[in-house]
């Protein structure tokens, strides 16, 4: 599933949605449809009539739809069109924290034991089934519910294994940001390369034993033909044992103590509470100037000025180069039950790429924009100074992603700046106040100009040219 904001080619399929022969997604005058093809008759109708759907949808586990005109069918023998509720931001499972994945994964599950009561599993377990709304997972692929055949095993075991457990054990066992593998691996981590690169200490867990270096051991073993077995039935409490001891062993999946660059940011800051309080005031001031009704926090740590734009009912992706503090902040949220932040991982100095089939089945964060208005605060000096990336690249960045622009420009004298260049030398003379805002004029207008109190920075107003 894909934002509606681009117009996809063939025939407006969307070019997430082309490898289910049940169905696709299309996009129709700004509408979001998907196609259920006769192939899915029997399956879609029992969804509906058994009452699973009703239950996973009453729950929020699962996406609501609305059936449509079925003279908007597109290719091929169609049985029905839908018209399901709309993701505000699609997110992908490696710009997802710790607790993201780990929370998706727990979804999935449920809801296979509980197709099992009606007669139904999953046929498909991509951890890019599931998006994030209003703060908690749901499962969007209506068309990955099939009948359940007496006897045979989940054949989605192995998907939900490489999708899920295999980059959750790697995340606890090894380093947290290692979900970055799924962006490599598109079709989940291998089973084969988790078992070399988790401890010999996960052997000892039982439940990684059996669904990882086992489990790889089979397919080794098994790689060159039909493993011994295989026509063996699976009775009905086999399967769910499977399913459950998954459950246990994703709940016993714990993220331990990682320190990472900036997972605590605002402890260390020496910034007086009236500084920061007149930063939050002046935000809040310039919010109420846009009204915009989507917002991206760059370089958020762990959202304490995107709830500011939250609490305005503004939906808000909040992005951190950071794996613990998007991790924090998506705990905060899921603990306050707070629906209006979506906290995500983005580098943006090597941010999330095109990626699958044409690279164009996952789409890059820039694809996924614009949004209304961009948060940029204490980011620009990290990128120019850090990173080396001239305030030209910078402007033409942040143009791109969104229609105005709140950013704070932070000057050489700030104690931060000031501890960049301990260690290394001045060599950006470019980087002051009048050179940034001949740069940013290129691309902005100045709207308004607000000195921060007891703080060497400025936080501009600006909105896109046009």
């Amino acid at each position: 599933m894909t934002p509606i904001t681009k117009t996809p080619p063939n025939n407006s399929i969307l070019p997430s949605s082309f490898r289910d022969p049940s169905g696709f997604l299309f996009e129709e005058s700004g509408v979001l449809y998907r196609q259920i093809n006769q192939s899915y008759k029997i399956n879609y109708d029992l969804l509906l009539d058994s009452g699973l759907y009703q239950k996973l949808t009453a729950n929020q586990h699962l996406i609501r739809h609305d059936e449509a005109d079925i003279k908007l069918a597109r290719v091929g023998a169609a049985y029905k069109i839908i018209r399901p509720e709309i993701i505000p931001f699609i997110s992908y499972p490696y710009e997802w924290s710790f607790s993201q994945l780990k929370d998706a994964a727990l979804l999935t599950l449920d809801i296979q034991l509980a197709s099992l009561r009606f007669g139904m599993g999953l046929k498909d377990a991509s951890a890019y089934n599931v998006q994030f709304l209003l703060g908690k997972p749901v499962f969007i692929d209506t068309l990955s519910f099939e009948k359940r055949v007496l006897g045979a095993p989940w054949v989605a075991y192995r998907q939900f294994c490489q999708h899920f457990l295999s980059p959750l054990a790697l995340m606890s066992f090894v380093d947290i940001s290692l979900n970055q593998m799924l962006r490599v691996h598109i079709d989940g981590i291998p089973l084969q390369l988790a078992s070399r690169l988790l401890p010999s200490s996960s052997y000892l867990r039982w439940s990684l034993l059996a669904h990882i270096h086992l489990h790889a051991g089979a397919q080794r073993k098994y790689s060159g033909g039909k493993p011994a077995g295989t026509s063996r039935t699976l009775s009905e409490r086999g399967l769910v044992g499977i399913v459950s001891s998954l459950r246990t062993a994703i709940k016993k999946l714990k993220l331990g103590r990682q320190k990472t660059e900036w997972d605590n940011y605002y402890e260390e800051t020496n910034y007086s509470t009236s500084a920061t309080d007149h930063k939050a005031m002046i935000v809040s001031k310039c919010l109420d100037m846009v009204k915009p009704e989507t917002l991206w926090d760059l370089g958020a740590n762990t959202g304490k000025f995107s709830r500011i734009a939250s609490q305005k009912k503004i939906r808000t992706v909040s992005f951190d180069i950071d794996p613990n503090a998007v991790e924090n902040n998506y705990l905060k949220c899921r603990t306050d039950n707070e629906p209006n932040i979506l906290p995500l991982l983005l580098d943006l100095t090597n941010p999330s790429p095109g990626i699958g089939w044409s690279n164009n089945e996952r789409l890059s964060i820039i694809e996924r924009g614009p949004a209304d208005c961009i948060l940029a605060l204490a980011l620009i000096h990290h990128l120019a100074i850090s990173n080396n990336v001239p305030l030209v690249n910078i402007a033409k960045l942040l143009s791109g992603l969104g229609n105005s622009l709140i950013i704070e420009f932070v000057s050489k004298q700030d104690s931060q700046v000031r501890r960049l260049l301990g260690t290394r030398e001045d060599i950006f003379e470019e980087y002051n106040q009048d050179s940034f805002e001949l740069e940013f004029k290129k691309h902005f207008s100045i709207k308004e100009i607000f000195p921060v109190k007891d703080m060497d920075r400025t936080i501009y107003l600006m909105a896109r040219n046009t």
